[in-house]
């Protein structure tokens, strides 16, 4: 474990790491709450391969251990539907689950906890369920800059800044 929290970087929640350069950067510990390889729909294979099992509303990691926290929490709300639990979406994504405003709050504080003083946030929301506005309400940190991005301009990049 030493060697772990050695990395400068957590990325509490890496599902397949679809937007990294390199899926096995040495300076990230990639954590997620669950290992998966599977075939997608359209024939495509899909990996999750955390380097830790972990739950981001409950880290073991000391206090101000990272100096960069990377959270992208799921973002798609369940509605039920055993069929679209196991569709590619929420495959790929992850899911909300009921008391998913008390799981996202969670996971703010913790990533806040293990974050550095100085150290920043990089925090991804997709608003297909859920508008950004909503979930800023979750956390009392105030982000310093974010960008729109994706093809219907509706994915957040928001950057917040752990004070000293």
């Amino acid at each position: 474990m030493n060697d772990v929290l050695e990395k400068p970087v957590l990325d509490a929640c890496c599902g397949g790491k679809m937007f990294y350069f390199d899926k096995h950067d040495t300076r990230v510990l990639f954590q997620d709450i669950r290992e998966i390889e599977t075939t997608l729909c359209d024939g495509r294979s899909f990996v999750v391969e955390p380097d830790i099992i972990g739950d981001f509303t409950s880290m073991t990691y000391p206090d101000n251990t990272f100096r960069m926290v990377v959270f992208d929490p799921p973002h798609l709300k369940y509605s039920g539907s055993k069929k679209e639990l196991s569709g590619w979406q929420m495959t790929k994504y992850g899911a909300l689950l009921p008391g998913w405003k008390s799981i996202l709050t969670k996971g703010f504080s913790e990533c806040f906890r293990v974050l550095r003083p100085g150290g920043f946030l990089i925090f991804k929301w997709n608003e297909t369920d859920i508008k950004v506005s909503e979930i800023l309400k979750l956390t009392p940190e105030k982000p310093i800059f974010g960008h729109i991005s994706g093809k219907r301009a509706n994915t957040h990049w928001i950057c917040f800044m752990k004070g000293e």
